[in-house]
């Protein structure tokens, strides 16, 4: 059975003053019915970009889908007309921004908010709109749900908001959600909380779920394959369990080292990055990562290492090196 969601050599471009911007550079993956996928990454790595991608909300100009596939659900979204694209979004492919404030609209109610979903995509009446709007935000976890209905968005937390974002990407029973760093502005507490509830309405609902997010630590315990980004492509991906215990890819690594731990002393100091991310304009015909990579040799100046299987099952490096890397016990404790 082919997977709900593969992406095939997806090439997505900026043109600016400065240049071209490869900003996903012939990236490819698949996710599965009911499976949750993580796609992590620092900020620039093209990890919205890919997102955006996927529903075709890339501006034009000055963006551009140059080149690829998008298959979903046995369709090339890619040949599809924008009318109907406007019928996935929503109804077929929910999406969780990163900001809620800024998504949701501040003079409109949150019921009406729901509401407008449910009548665009599904034809239903107001009465029966609001009805399921009341069962959206009983089931995302916001009590007082027909005083909630009639309020606006600065009337409500951010924790909150973010609620109504995930009913509203709810609210037409898509096949798959797309949240895009869903909990970047959200403190500790509430961003467990949300991971929590977009993870079991995954599993109630059997709806596949894809999470962007540039915190590995944050998705250790919800997504069931990763894909690492960097410079617009895939570095790494595989099983959770095979990036976080023995990953290949030197950037993998690193972000690794960069995440608080609770079996280190609490005196340990993190181990940051080096350096500072590329510039896509500037890139040469070596490894991206290279400038800050403390693994690299003279042959990852020459060539752009091909994503290519490490030896145990689905799990892939973009690294001349990641056979001598070894387990993550011995590289990144």
């Amino acid at each position: 059975m082919p997977p709900l969601l593969e992406v095939r050599g997806l090439h997505t471009e900026f043109r600016t003053g400065a240049g071209r911007v490869p900003a996903v550079d012939g990236i490819s993956f698949a996710v599965e019915q009911g499976e949750t996928v993580a796609i992590v990454g620092e900020s620039g790595s093209g990890k919205s970009v890919s997102a955006l991608s996927i529903l075709r909300l890339v501006a034009d100009p000055p963006g551009r889908i140059t080149a690829g596939e998008i298959l979903f659900d046995g369709r090339d979204l890619l040949g599809l007309s924008e009318e109907e694209m406007r019928q996935i979004r929503g109804r077929d492919i929910g999406m969780v921004f990163q900001e809620p404030m800024t998504s949701l609209n501040p003079v409109l109610t949150i019921g009406r908010q729901i509401t407008e979903t449910l009548e665009q995509h599904q034809g239903a009446d107001r009465p029966s709109a609001e009805r399921r709007a009341l069962e959206l935000l009983d089931m995302v976890g916001i009590a007082d749900a027909p005083r909630r209905l009639k309020q606006y968005p600065h009337q409500l937390s951010g924790g909150m908001r973010q609620r109504v974002m995930i009913a509203i990407a709810l609210a037409c029973d898509p096949k798959l959600i797309i949240a895009d760093e869903p909990t970047t502005a959200l403190d500790v507490t509430i961003q467990a909380q949300i991971l929590e509830l977009m993870k079991s309405l995954s599993l109630r609902l059997n709806i596949a779920l894809i999470v962007i997010t540039h915190n590995l630590g944050v998705v250790a315990r919800y997504a069931g394959r990763v894909n690492v980004m960097y410079a617009g492509r895939i570095v790494e991906a595989g099983s959770a369990d095979a990036i976080y215990h023995d990953p290949r890819h030197p950037y993998t690594i690193a972000l690794l080292r960069s995440v608080p731990r609770l079996d280190r002393p609490r005196q340990a100091r993190l181990d940051p990055v080096d350096g500072q991310p590329p510039d896509l304009t500037r890139l040469d015909g070596g490894c991206a990562f290279r400038p800050r990579c403390r693994f690299a040799v003279e042959s990852c100046g020459q060539a752009v290492p091909p994503l290519a299987p490490t030896g145990e099952a689905d799990h892939f490096s973009a690294c001349f090196r990641s056979a001598e890397l070894g387990a993550a016990r011995d590289v990144a404790a």
